[in-house]
């Protein structure tokens, strides 16, 4: 009777580490996202306004009162929080205060490709 506690006990305890890592690198994957998609998804959606090195300098961008974001100000950009980046991009900039001319994503890309244009914005 005594083994047969001994064993739940360490199954039991087995499984509640193999659940809390695996809980741990779903939430990493799906937090990190694909700096190399993320590169093709800005080329299509983002490049025009953000420029091909993402300086904020594309042919739209010139364009606006408001620049766009120069995402290799790594002062400012490392100020700026994943969760935040990934809001501007999927609710636009009218959703976190900042010019409404940044459009929403939402509903255009899924969060697995704004996921990817954040970590490639963080890759610059």
């Amino acid at each position: 009777m005594k083994e047969v506690a001994v064993f739940i006990s360490l199954a039991l305890g087995f499984s509640a580490v193999m659940f809390f890592a695996t809980t741990s690198q779903t939430a990493r994957a799906m937090s990190g996202g694909n700096a190399g998609s993320g590169r093709d998804v800005h080329v299509k959606n983002c490049q025009r306004c953000h420029g091909p090195q993402g300086k904020g300098d594309g042919p739209a961008g010139k364009l606006l009162k408001t620049k766009p974001a120069d995402w290799t100000n790594k002062q400012k950009m490392s100020g700026l929080s994943d969760d935040y980046i990934f809001k501007i991009i999927w609710g636009g900039g009218g959703i976190v205060g900042k010019s409404t001319l940044m459009p929403a994503f939402k509903g255009k890309l899924t969060d697995e490709q704004i996921r990817d244009v954040r970590a490639f914005i963080r890759s610059l």
